[in-house]
């Protein structure tokens, strides 16, 4: 019986694979041609900044969250830009959504959901950290004009490892067919194996203690579940968002828990933010307001 569960879990997910590296490939083109610019487009957005963030931020995996971050860190990007990316970036869930025939239906709405609330939760955050926007806002300004103070270098500004250790800024990368086959073959081999263990995991699981009981347990445990999936999200790897979004997918968990989860999932753009944050209170701030929003949304979302 395992090995059936087992091969059951490894065909079901052999199935997406060819699409996924298809996905894969497409992002990974499209970070190339247009990646330097999005990061000068969010420099210029300003005050602005919120709405080209959570637009930005949607597009699949953690490479803007991390331009973004990094470009928090040097202020240029006010707090509401970067909690509008991180709200609206879901890391793996959109390409697992398109290959999944269960979750096409699901991804534009979820996409449209997600840039709302990045956008209005960013708004609504540079509205409240007015004061504390303006020398950021002031240093963007000195930077369009050209009169960036001395000893300011922003040439590398984001030049910093995104998933499977390529590079989240383009602006120094020729292009090079073999780099561009190499990250998406290497990152469709490990959310394949991320997504077959937890495939195999829920069938075992099912099998042992039976689909009645499981379905019982998941609807004793709903008013916890935004909370859980929130903190799930907040780790910095892309397992959290595979596994949230392969556990709504699979019916095991509520809308308002997946969406508090990818609400959460900023990628690697908050190790960015630990790491590079000078102002360590501004980290807990970050995160605290990150957590604080995602829960909301996630029991807002289970409410209605």
């Amino acid at each position: 019986m395992i090995k059936e569960i087992l091969l059951e879990a490894l065909i079901d997910t052999a199935k997406m694979a060819p699409l996924l590296l298809t996905i894969y490939i497409g992002i990974e083109l499209f970070e190339f041609k247009y990646g330097s610019e999005i990061k000068k487009r969010v420099i210029a957005a300003s005050k602005s900044g919120p709405l080209f963030g959570a637009v930005a931020g949607a597009f699949p995996q953690c490479g803007f969250s991390v331009i973004v971050t990094a470009l928090y860190t040097q202020r240029l990007a006010t707090i509401g830009t970067l909690l509008a990316v991180y709200l609206s970036t879901s890391d793996e869930a959109i390409p697992i959504m398109m290959a999944n025939i269960n979750g096409i239906a699901l991804l534009v709405p979820f996409i449209l959901v997600k840039i709302l609330i990045g956008g209005l939760a960013g708004y609504a955050i540079d509205l409240a950290f007015k004061k504390t926007n303006r020398q950021t806002l002031a240093h963007i300004e000195s930077i369009k004009n050209g009169r960036d103070a001395a000893g300011h270098h922003h040439e590398n500004i984001a030049d910093e490892l995104a998933c499977c250790g390529h590079l989240a800024d383009t602006t120094s990368k020729k292009f090079n067919p073999r780099e561009i086959l190499l990250h998406p073959l290497i990152h469709t081999a490990k959310i394949f194996l991320f997504i077959f263990i937890i495939s195999a995991a829920l069938g075992l699981v099912i099998e042992s203690i039976g689909k009645d009981a499981l379905t019982a347990w998941f609807a004793a445990t709903i008013a916890w579940q935004p909370l859980v999936a929130a903190l799930i999200g907040l780790i910095p790897n892309c397992a959290a968002s595979v596994a949230i979004t392969e556990l709504y997918l699979e019916g095991s968990i509520t809308y308002g828990a997946a969406l508090a989860g990818l609400c959460a999932s900023g990628g690697l753009g908050l190790l960015v933010l630990v790491r590079e944050e000078k102002q360590k209170k501004n980290i807990f701030l970050v995160i605290g307001l990150l957590l604080g929003i995602s829960v909301a949304v996630g029991y807002a979302a289970q409410l209605l």
